[in-house]
C-alpha cells in the first residue's frame, strides 16, 4: 500500500517546500491510493495561509475558492489542485460549515477534525501519516468515525449520508458505535440542502454493496424520503412477487446496471403500491393503477432532490410506463421508438429486466422476451428504419405542392408516418403521396 503522486502535485509541493512550509496530499487521494485506485482529485493540506501559499506559488494560476476557510484553487501545469491551511474547525450551528476556522500550523490538529479514519490520513514521502488507525480500517473494509460519531454528525448531518454512500462504494462495513450513531442522529438530514443529498444517494446508489445499505439502514432512507416508508409494510400476496415491496425495490435497485438516473427509478418504480394495494377474496393482492401514483411519488422526489429538468423527466415517465408493453414486436418497437426514441425505449428496457430480476424466478422466461426487443430496435436503428418525421421520405413542401397548407401539413405528415410505422405504406416519396391522395386526403 502506498502512494503514487502525479507531477502536477509534486510540482507544487515542492514549491511549498521550498518555500519553507509543510505541505502534503490528505485525505480522499490518500485513501484511493493506498486502496491501488488512481484517484479523481488531489487535495494538499499545508501550513501556510493562503496568502502565503499564493506568494510561495508565483508560477501558478491561483483562485481565491475557499479563502475563508483557507482554501486556494492552485492551477499545476492544468490540474486544479485544492490547497488548505491546516485548520481547526470551531462550532457548526448550520450542522453544515463550521462558523469560524482558525489556522494552524500542525497537521494531527488538522486530521483530528475530519469525518472517518480512512479520510484522516496524509502523505509524506516515505510514509502514511496515519493518527487513527486508518490504515488498519481500509485493510480490515471498516468505515469508523474520527473521534466521537456523535460529535463528527453533529458537525455535519451529511456526514451520515457519506457513511452509506462510502460502504457502499467500497463496500465496508460500518463500525458499531458509528453505525448506531447513523441510527440514532439519522433526523439531521432534514436539515441538509436537497443538492447535497443528491450528490451523494447517486454515488451510494451506485455502490457495489447498495442493496445490504438500503436493508440495514432503510430507516435513514426514509428519513430522506418518507415517502418510501410504507414500501416497508406492504406485502405483496400474488403470484408475481415472494416479498414485500421495500425487498422487492431493493433487489431491483440491485439488479439494475450502476447508473444513477436507472438506479434512482428502480427505487421509486413501485412508490405508489402502498396506496393502490386491495387484496380480492381470495386474498390475492392487487396493485391496479400504481405505475400513475408511483410517478406522482417520483415527481415529488425529484423536484425535492432537484435534479435537473430532462433528468428529472426521464426518471418520473420511466416509472409511469415501467410496465408499458415493449414486446418482442417489430411493429409495436417501431411505435415505441415513435412513441419515445430510442434513448428512452433502451432506458424502459434496463427497467423492466431489473424489475423482472427482482421477481421471482418462474417469471425470469421474460429476460428472453427483454433481450429479443432490445435486439430488434438495434435492428431498426441500424437499419434506419423510419420513426420520426426528420426520416420521412415526403416533407411539408410536398404536400403545399398538393394543394395543402396550414395546420394541415404537420396533421398529415403525422399521418403518413403513423402509416409507415404500421406498414401499411413503404417510406418512399411517391408512395406516400399516392398513400395520401388515396387514403387521406378526403
Amino acid at each position: 500500500m502506498t502512494v503514487s503522486v502525479p507531477p502536477s502535485v509534486e510540482a507544487l509541493l515542492e514549491a511549498l517546500q521550498n518555500a519553507g512550509f509543510r505541505a502534503c496530499p490528505v485525505g480522499g487521494c490518500v485513501r484511493d491510493s493506498l486502496l491501488g485506485k488512481v484517484p479523481h482529485d488531489w487535495d494538499v493540506a499545508t501550513s501556510a495561509k493562503p496568502q502565503e501559499v499564493e506568494a510561495a506559488l508565483p508560477g501558478f494560476s491561483c483562485i481565491e475558492t475557499g479563502i475563508r476557510h483557507g482554501t486556494v484553487t492552485v492551477l499545476s501545469q492544468g490540474h486544479p489542485i485544492e490547497v488548505t491551511t491546516f485548520r481547526i474547525d470551531g462550532v457548526y450551528s448550520d450542522h453544515r460549515r463550521p462558523d469560524h476556522v482558525q489556522f494552524t500550523d500542525q497537521l494531527a490538529l488538522d486530521l483530528q477534525r475530519r469525518d472517518f479514519t480512512i479520510n484522516a490520513m496524509a502523505w509524506e514521502p516515505g510514509q502514511v501519516i496515519d493518527l487513527f488507525g486508518g490504515r488498519a480500517d481500509l485493510q480490515a473494509g471498516v468505515l469508523r468515525c474520527v473521534g466521537e460519531p456523535e460529535v463528527r454528525f453533529e458537525e455535519d448531518g451529511l456526514r451520515i449520508l457519506r457513511a452509506l454512500r462510502f460502504a457502499s462504494v467500497l463496500d465496508f462495513c460500518i463500525e458499531e458505535k458509528t453505525a448506531q450513531a447513523v441510527h440514532q442522529q439519522r433526523d439531521l438530514l432534514r436539515k441538509i440542502a436537497a443538492e447535497r443529498l443528491y450528490a451523494e444517494l447517486q454515488k451510494l446508489l451506485c455502490g457495489p454493496a447498495v442493496g445490504r445499505i438500503l436493508r440495514t439502514f432503510s430507516d435513514v432512507f426514509f428519513t430522506m424520503l418518507p415517502q418510501l416508508a410504507p414500501l416497508a409494510s406492504c406485502l405483496q400476496h400474488t403470484p408475481y412477487h415472494d416479498c414485500d415491496a421495500w425487498e422487492h425495490t431493493v433487489r431491483a435497485v440491485e439488479e439494475a446496471p450502476p447508473d444513477p438516473l436507472l438506479r434512482l427509478t428502480m427505487l421509486l418504480h413501485d412508490a405508489g403500491k402502498p396506496v393502490c394495494r386491495s387484496t380480492d377474496a381470495d386474498g390475492i393482492d392487487h396493485f391496479y393503477g400504481h405505475e400513475k401514483e408511483s410517478a406522482k411519488i417520483a415527481r415529488e422526489i425529484v423536484r425535492f432532490l432537484r435534479l435537473p429538468t430532462k433528468e428529472a423527466r426521464t426518471v418520473i415517465q420511466a416509472v409511469e410506463r415501467h410496465m408499458l408493453p415493449m414486446s418482442p414486436s417489430r411493429p409495436l418497437l417501431q411505435r415505441r421508438l415513435r412513441q419515445f426514441g430510442p434513448d428512452f425505449c433502451k432506458f424502459l428496457l434496463q427497467v423492466q429486466r431489473a424489475d423482472t430480476k427482482a421477481q421471482p424466478s418462474h417469471l425470469h422466461f421474460r429476460l428472453e422476451q427483454i433481450a429479443e426487443s432490445e435486439a430488434i430496435i438495434d435492428t431498426l436503428l441500424e437499419e434506419n428504419a423510419c420513426f420520426s418525421l426528420s426520416q420521412l421520405a415526403v416533407r411539408g413542401g410536398d404536400l403545399l405542392a398538393c394543394g395543402l397548407s396550414g395546420p394541415a401539413v404537420g396533421k398529415a405528415l403525422d399521418a403518413l408516418l403513423q402509416a409507415v410505422v404500421e406498414g401499411n405504406c413503404p417510406n418512399e416519396k411517391q408512395a406516400l403521396l399516392s398513400f395520401w391522395k388515396t387514403h387521406l386526403s378526403s
